[in-house]
């Protein structure tokens, strides 16, 4: 795996504005839900993943071609962090008729990023 950019605001505003590859996006949200990747073995260790994860996910799915790995991701970000692209970064959507499935599951990953972010400062993880 390449070497994953810092989890900051900046990052997340690349993700919104499709400055970060989807494949590096993907591998964000896989380092921060606990996927490993293992050289040596030559597959992925998910020994520091959560259970609700793990079971359904042995392998970090791909959040951006596929939609109910999507919806589980949305349904994990606490309600009280639902909006934090709009409350902390001020983010007002895309347009209409300039997105698509693709846009909508990089800001859903964006968003979970930032909730990640928002539970790190708080010392909840």
């Amino acid at each position: 795996m390449s070497e994953l950019p810092a989890l900051n605001n900046e990052t997340i505003w690349a993700i919104l504005n499709e400055e970060i590859e989807d494949a590096t996006v993907n591998q964000l949200i896989w380092h921060y839900l606990g996927y490993r990747y293992d050289e040596a073995a030559g597959k992925w260790d998910a020994s520091a993943v959560g259970d609700e994860w793990r079971d359904e996910y042995p392998e970090p799915p791909d959040f951006i071609e596929n939609r109910p790995p999507t919806v589980k991701l949305t349904r994990s970000i606490p309600p009280e962090n639902k909006q934090l692209l709009k409350e902390q970064l001020g983010f007002k959507g895309y347009k209409v008729g300039e997105f698509g499935p693709r846009q909508t599951r990089r800001a859903t990953m964006a968003n979970w990023l930032l909730s990640y972010m928002s539970g790190a400062k708080s010392g909840e993880l």
